[in-house]
């Protein structure tokens, strides 16, 4: 094939073909991507998240461990129970701590840089990894399937026509980035992908000092080094993060591990030198594997604190350490933070293969210079009696933090039609909503008396306004079972009869939904 040929076909490939740095492939978001299209509306304002995807189900309960649950913890996991003497205290709480291989983010929680959310999930769980993290991506309820992600839908009114006439003189760099070989399928465009892939660390520093990978000593071989040639040096987002990367040569911070240790922290390096280097990208995502646990999530030594996840927690507590610091070095902290998610949390009980099964509910940890430090939401309550695939229930809905990211952070305000429902936000950022409530206060003042429930319990909630009200009764793992109320209300107090009838005793949830903005409390019903 003659080379103008090569070019002819090669053009649209160049545009959007995946790059590798070091061994880590670099994305630019897809057009329907949830995360990339967050890039896309929030580039506005100057702000930047980075999210780790820590894949595979985090077990929360190994991670954040609820001190004041910790006889009940003993009897449905004492063999995974981390010995409470090596538990991580935090600064100002007494009931909560972490694994103790999280030492840097110890230090950062007791530095005010970290905001933990607790027991954050969806109703109606999945406990499909492939389904649930489809549904974390796209922020879809359980029932729903949808093909855009969660800011996919605000890049048409941002962005009109993307991606014709992009990048351009207002909109040089990537919408977003992606480090890591696999594109999911969220971050796919309607009609190709737009990716710009790091693959691996090496990969990226060859494409930093355009090297070109070597091609076979043939005719064809040397069209395809000339095709390599010509997609690096013909993509101007290539030369955005090509720019950056110069402009920012090394990493300031000591605190790495060395390099192809700690697959995270060697992403997070990257994403370090692009922002430092001045990459106006607002959104980067990154991720680690290795999360699904259902054996050997501890050293065959029964080290309770040893092993496989001690591993896995220690490498996101460097790796996110390193990266705040090196922001901090650089003088870019003001405006980046970041936030870990799974898919799902694990069971309470630990299972005959010394690990943990598919759960529910887990916390998330967001960080950075502008975060309210402390813990939103109370420990889970650890039942003595339950059956053995009981998991953590959700509290907080996933869709509150996302409504967060996108208000507080990045200043967007039209979030139900973003969302396609309204989320209560929750005070994980500083100055834009009022100081947290550890005990998980809302503005609706929900509550219900008596709790525990033997016969009847009044719900009582404060309407600000002509509202829309459902009030519906969640079971343990934050499923649908009744609806307990509905109707339009006024403005003012207003209280509901909720009866248990023939009941089952045991731990559910009762959410009361305003005008779509829900509060979820528990109840004990014996």
């Amino acid at each position: 094939m003659k080379r103008r040929n090569f070019l002819r076909t090669a053009g649209t490939a160049a545009a959007f073909t995946p790059f590798v740095h070091k061994g880590f492939s670099i994305n630019p978001l897809a057009r329907n991507s949830i995360f990339g299209l967050l890039g896309a509306a929030a580039s506005i304002n100057g702000k930047i998240m980075v999210f780790i995807e820590l894949n595979g189900g985090n077990d929360g309960l190994n991670t954040l461990i609820p001190l004041d649950q910790y006889d009940s913890l003993a009897v449905h996991r004492n063999s995974l129970l981390i010995p409470e003497n090596k538990v991580l205290g935090l600064d100002g709480v007494d009931a909560t701590g972490f694994h103790p291989s999280m030492t840097g983010m110890q230090e950062m929680y007791n530095d005010g840089l970290i905001s933990v959310v607790q027991n954050v999930g969806y109703p109606q769980q999945d406990y499909s990894h492939f389904r649930s993290m489809d549904i974390w991506q796209t922020a879809s309820n359980s029932s729903q399937f949808f093909d855009t992600g969660w800011l996919g839908r605000t890049l048409e009114d941002e962005y009109p026509g993307f991606p014709q006439g992009y990048p351009n003189a207002d909109n040089p760099d990537p919408l977003a980035i992606q480090i890591g070989s696999i594109l999911p399928v969220a971050f796919m465009g309607s009609s190709f992908p737009m990716g710009m892939s790091i693959s691996s660390p090496d990969a990226f520093y060859e494409f930093v000092n355009d090297f070109v990978e070597p091609a076979p000593s043939t005719p064809y071989g040397d069209e395809l080094e000339y095709i390599r040639l010509v997609q690096q040096q013909s993509q101007q987002y290539y030369d955005a993060v090509k720019a950056a990367a110069e402009l920012q040569p090394d990493n300031l911070s000591t605190k790495y591990p060395p390099e192809y240790e700690n697959g995270l922290a060697d992403q997070l390096r990257i994403v370090a030198r692009l922002i430092g280097g001045g990459l106006q990208t607002p959104v980067y995502m990154v991720s680690i594997g290795g999360f699904d646990t259902h054996s050997q999530q501890i050293d065959d030594t029964g080290a309770p604190d040893q092993g496989r996840h001690a591993t896995l927690l220690r490498r996101v507590s460097e790796a996110v350490s390193a990266f705040q610091d090196d922001l901090r070095l650089m003088g870019k902290d003001d405006n980046v933070a970041g936030m870990t998610f799974s898919e799902f949390g694990r069971t309470i009980a630990a299972n005959g293969s010394m690990g943990t099964d598919h759960g529910a509910a887990a916390p998330l940890f967001v960080f950075g210079k502008n975060v309210n430090p402390g813990i939103i939401g109370v420990n889970p309550d650890i039942p003595q009696n339950i059956d053995d695939s009981a998991d953590v229930p959700m509290v907080h809905d996933f869709r509150q933090i996302y409504a967060s990211v996108l208000q507080d952070w990045f200043g967007l305000t039209n979030l139900s039609e973003i969302l396609y429902d309204d989320f209560e936000i929750l005070p994980i950022f500083k100055g834009t909503t009022p100081a947290r409530d550890v005990a998980g206060r809302d503005r609706h003042g929900v509550s219900n008396y008596p709790n525990p429930v033997h016969s009847t319990t009044t719900i009582t909630f404060t309407s600000l306004g002509s509202a829309r009200v459902v009030v519906s009764l969640l079971d343990a793992q934050g499923r649908f079972i009744l609806k307990i109320a509905e109707g339009n209300y006024p403005a003012g107090v207003h209280q509901v009869q909720f009866d248990r009838s023939n009941l089952p005793s045991g731990t559910y949830f009762y959410q009361v939904k305003l005008n779509g903005v829900g509060v979820t409390k528990k109840m004990l019903v014996i």
